[in-house]
């Protein structure tokens, strides 16, 4: 019997760490009568959102310190989708655009689904809601930056379209990055961006 057939069943859950998230240990048993165990880790869901400007041929894109990259000894910022945890009370739409506005200071309009994704099934809870999102000079109240009580301190980038595909995907270290890039380069594909002068 292969791992992905019905009748695992979880029989008890300890809570190994509470804090921003939860680290949960699963205990199972499989369909064979085997007990077996799994670490969970939890936080909820998540949105991200790829804002960008097909009349300018931009996108926002941000960086910041990512604590398990320094653990990994890479130095390097990757470029990043705007993203952000849902809070209680609030849906994914409504997260996107509180995100677009604290991260990037864009307050969004129109903002397309791209789909629902799990980033890391065998390990993580997390559901991310993908969004497109289109927006305009005039769109960008702020500076953005992140929450300063959250230490965030993120660097806001606008990028050209024609930059960006130039780095090729091999730029986009971040997973939710790579998928929204190819959705909004097979969205502008269709639409024969850049528009004929």
């Amino acid at each position: 019997m292969s791992g992905s057939e019905p009748g695992h069943r979880i029989e008890r859950v300890e809570t190994v760490y509470q804090g921003w998230g939860r680290l949960l240990l699963a205990t199972l048993r499989t369909p064979d009568g085997s007990v077996i165990t799994r670490q969970i880790e939890d936080h909820g869901d998540a949105v991200a959102v790829l804002p960008y400007d097909a009349t300018r041929g931009t996108v926002l894109l941000v960086r910041q310190s990512r604590p398990p990259l320094i653990f990994r000894s890479e130095h390097e910022s990757v470029y990043e989708a705007l993203a952000g945890r849902i809070d209680p009370g609030e849906d994914a739409d409504t997260t996107a655009r509180r995100e677009a506005m604290e991260e990037c200071g864009v307050a969004l309009g129109a903002i397309d689904l791209v789909g629902h994704f799990f980033a890391m099934p065998a390990v993580s809870t997390e559901r991310l809601s993908l969004y497109l999102a289109p927006y305009s000079l005039a769109d960008r109240t702020s500076a953005g930056g992140g929450l300063a009580h959250d230490h965030e301190d993120i660097e806001v980038i606008e990028m050209r379209l024609d930059d960006l595909w130039e780095k090729g995907m091999a730029a986009l270290a971040d997973m939710k990055t790579a998928i929204l890039v190819l959705a909004l380069r097979e969205r502008l594909d269709a639409q024969a961006w850049p528009p004929a002068a």
